[in-house]
């Protein structure tokens, strides 16, 4: 039997009860469906990747290009699939609203709200506003009881604000406002990662795994319940692209076609 978006929207908020899972980030359907078939129990999107299958940089695209590209990942897998919602794709906490309850129509179990405002001058919301935005993302998931995980990011790290002490007081205000998984991406040391979880239990945390060189167990042992990638994979995937195309375009060879995935076994995973 095929399974249902409450089924996994069920399961994923089952993940986050204990242990430690790694949510790699596909890029379209059919990474999607590679991540499936490797064995992993949950896919996070990721903006930037998407974001570069359509010629467009990171924080370019739309509300309706990212609800499509949600509704065709949720629809390629059997798993919890949690959506990298930006920020909202408004300002404005009605707007917000307005946005992730069009998120929630695509079949998502999860979806993160961030604070940065693509400003680099003033690259966070100002508090209060942030925590409004939340609180927007908070109702829009709860006027249907739609059983969506809300994830509060603060990107602060991303954004050259390396103030632990903001970032965690923000953390906490969002799982007041009723975010259930709390992220800083960009924190990487052990007495970062340790602190943040600290400071939100019981909530969970996630934990771009980024330059932390952390393992799986080495990141469950400081009490994060969630690893993702973000764009890595997606970077991978076009490290091997340009590769083999600037070899065509500068040399005239062809040997790094040679180290491409075989068709047959793609072909095969596709079945």
């Amino acid at each position: 039997m095929p399974v249902t978006t409450a089924d996994k929207r069920a399961i994923f908020k089952k993940m986050h009860e204990s242990g430690c899972f790694i949510i790699p980030n596909p890029f379209d359907a059919g990474s999607a469906r590679a991540l499936q078939h490797l064995g992993f129990k949950a896919l996070a999107s990721t903006s930037a990747g998407f974001a570069w299958t359509i010629a467009k940089a990171d924080n370019r695209v739309t509300v309706d290009e990212v609800c499509e590209h949600l509704t065709a990942l949720c629809a390629a897998v059997d798993l919890p699939v949690n959506a990298d919602f930006e920020g909202g794709f408004a300002v404005e906490p009605e707007k917000v609203g307005a946005n992730v309850a069009r998120g929630v129509k695509t079949g998502v179990a999860g979806l993160s709200i961030e604070d940065s405002t693509g400003d680099a001058a003033n690259p966070l919301f100002e508090s209060e506003l942030a925590v409004e935005r939340i609180k927007a993302a908070r109702r829009a998931i709860d006027a249907d009881h739609s059983g969506v995980l809300l994830t509060g990011r603060c990107e602060g790290f991303l954004w050259g604000v390396t103030d632990l002490n903001l970032v965690i007081d923000r953390l906490k205000a969002y799982s007041d406002a009723g975010a259930d998984c709390l992220y800083a991406p960009g924190i990487k040391t052990r007495e970062q990662i340790a602190a943040v979880v600290k400071a939100v239990h019981p909530k969970p945390v996630n934990l771009l795994i980024g330059a932390s060189g952390l393992s799986l167990k080495e990141a469950a042992d400081l009490g994060v319940r969630r690893i993702s990638v973000g764009g890595s994979l997606a970077r991978s995937a076009w490290g091997g692209f340009m590769k083999a195309a600037r070899e065509m375009a500068e040399q005239g060879t062809f040997g790094e076609l040679a180290n491409g995935y075989p068709g047959g076994e793609l072909n095969k995973m596709f079945k």
